[in-house]
């Protein structure tokens, strides 16, 4: 089987993969970068928030904690939030200089939006709800050129390398020319997340939460499965079904609407009480999102999309309804990415490090990968070396990608609402993801953020700031992170 020595090895090409390597290599590691697709179709790149970092006049570090604790329901890691909120406006001005062009206004200055749960402008875009496809197309240009970097498309990693209890890289399957060895110092996952595992979803088909298999396959522990962030404005019906029509366009003065054509709820609260509320709303009737006043040409990819099904954003009402859109949950870390695996580490949307606690603020999940990717790749560099006698590798692990039954068991049992009847079923999925979301979910005895027990209506004090880890051999245990 082929070998390639590195220093970093870095699986998957989103946002967070794809700096992590750039961090790396600037600080002089060879990287070996694995995308299972070519570097322009992650799931970043179709990631319509922004970045958020307190940059206004007016606004600060403190308050962006604030308001990233109170929207993770007293889950949110308080020491996580502030290295986020502190780190997130060095890493705006870092892509700058990386040549990454962010919206202006007519002065010259960032061009700063409202979200859901901020109470300030300080959300950072680059062509209006394009950020992701501007950012990561940027990183992946400089990615691609780097004389550090060997980018590896086409490319899946099948197993973690273990050795003596250290993780010193990874297995991989290469679309047309067999398997691959990667050993390095530090291995990264920045894989994405799970919600493509929901029948409904804003997600590529790929956000399977693949990485979370490799790492609990290898033996790493997983962190709060049990908290899916369900996006309450996806598109219903036509070509682009589950299309995700971005917050920031109720930042901008868009109203949701029911059948009646009055307004029910705030529309820039936080997303699990949006989401909650058209979910309840829709068993009277459709629900619509009013964008009749915002002007379409600072959404040009959304307005795209509407087309496409039909829709004029300046003339129609949109049907909405939730969606599973993002993963709270994943490879539990610390503040550098670091899993309980020696030499594993995890970035981004496949990792837990106790930031998004229960309920993720709109757009810290952009920042969340350039502040932990950048931390996380200097870790990985400074890891000892991997031992100069090669271990035997791994065999290919288990199969990554569900059936769509399984998809449809998790949207039907472990949806917006989750009764435990339900979720014992879950629990007897064939599908290992599935069965540990159901574990979780079940042991979580109430109702907190995006994790909604019928029978558990409201939050308990005492599991307030209490983690839900999955051990590799599956059983259960809450810790408290500090």
């Amino acid at each position: 089987m082929p070998l390639l020595r590195v220093d970093v090895a870095v699986v998957g090409a989103g946002a967070a993969g794809v700096y992590a390597a750039l961090v790396a290599a600037r600080e002089g590691a060879r990287v070996a970068l694995v995308s299972r697709r070519p570097l322009d179709q992650s799931a970043s790149y179709w990631a319509q928030g922004g970045i958020a970092a307190a940059l206004a006049e007016g606004d600060s570090v403190a308050d962006h904690i604030a308001d990233t604790l109170a929207a993770g329901r007293g889950l949110g890691r308080p020491s996580a939030a502030r290295v986020l909120c502190e780190e997130s406006p060095d890493r705006v001005r870092d892509l700058q200089r990386l040549g990454v062009r962010f919206d202006a206004d007519r002065h010259g200055e960032l061009a700063l939006g409202l979200e859901g749960g901020h109470s300030h402008r300080r959300v950072v875009h680059a062509g209006g709800s394009a950020t992701g496809r501007r950012v990561t197309r940027q990183l992946s240009a400089l990615a691609a050129t780097h004389e550090r970097i060997e980018v590896l498309e086409w490319t899946t990693a099948s197993a973690l390398w273990i050795a003596d209890g250290r993780c010193v890289g990874v297995r991989a399957e290469r679309r047309d020319d067999g398997s691959l060895l990667v050993l390095a110092r530090g291995t990264i996952l920045a894989t994405g997340g799970a919600a493509a595992l929901w029948a409904r979803t804003t997600n590529p088909r790929g956000a399977i939460g693949a990485g979370m298999t490799l790492a609990h396959a290898a033996g790493a522990e997983l962190a709060d499965l049990e908290f899916q962030q369900f996006h309450p404005t996806a598109l219903v019906g036509g070509e682009r079904d589950g299309f995700l029509i971005t917050e920031a366009i109720r930042g901008e003065g868009a109203t949701l609407l029911d059948a009646s054509g009055e307004r029910f709820v705030d529309e820039l609260a936080p997303r699990d009480e949006v989401a909650l509320a058209v979910q309840r709303k829709l068993a009277e009737g459709p629900v619509y999102l009013d964008m009749r006043h915002v002007d379409p040409g600072r959404f040009p990819n959304i307005a795209e999309a509407l087309a496409q099904s039909g829709l004029d954003p300046r003339r129609d009402l949109i049907p909405v309804a939730p969606a599973a859109h993002y993963t709270m949950g994943g490879v539990a870390t610390d503040l550098d990415g670091r899993s309980s695996i020696p030499g594993l580490f995890a970035v981004g949307e496949c990792a837990c490090n106790g930031l998004h606690g229960a309920n993720r603020l709109a757009s810290n999940s952009l920042a969340d990968c350039f502040v932990f990717g950048r931390r996380a790749a200097l870790a990985a560099a400074a890891g000892p070396a991997p031992p100069p006698v090669t271990p035997p590798p791994p065999p290919p692990g288990p199969n990554p990608v569900p059936t769509p039954e399984t998809r449809e068991a998790l949207w039907r049992l472990a949806g917006l609402e989750r009764t435990p009847e339900g979720l014992r079923e879950l629990a007897e999925d064939p599908f290992p993801l599935a069965r540990l979301v159901a574990r979780c979910a079940l042991a979580r005895e109430e109702s907190r953020g995006a994790h909604l027990r019928v029978d558990h209506p409201t939050a308990k004090p005492e599991l307030a700031g209490m983690h839900s880890i999955i051990r590799a051999d599956g059983t259960h245990r809450f810790e408290r992170w500090e």
